[in-house]
């Protein structure tokens, strides 16, 4: 045999050995691919989810603060009252 066929010979299994490795990597970076966009859609949903979380607690907030609006005016009414009420019976 001529050492030309041997080297042929080596050079094929190092090709087919570097054709398995390259198709074996392909396929794990489409697994990761898929991996990291059903990652960044969980992201996604878990910022929608926050930013809905705010809006809710504005709406609280505001409703807090008004609220808290309405229970000071009703006190104040209920003072001045008690003051009339206190002038005119003393």
């Amino acid at each position: 045999m001529d050492w030309a066929y041997v080297l042929v010979i080596i050079l094929a299994i190092i090709l087919l050995l570097f054709l398995i490795l390259g198709i074996i990597l392909v396929v794990l970076l489409i697994r990761v691919t898929m991996n990291i966009k059903s990652v960044t859609e969980s992201a996604r949903r878990t910022a929608s989810d926050v930013e809905g979380l705010v809006s809710m607690a504005r709406g609280v907030g505001a409703a807090g603060i008004l609220t808290k609006f309405v229970t000071d005016q009703v006190k104040k009414v209920k003072s001045v009252k008690k003051k009339r009420k206190d002038k005119t019976n003393g």
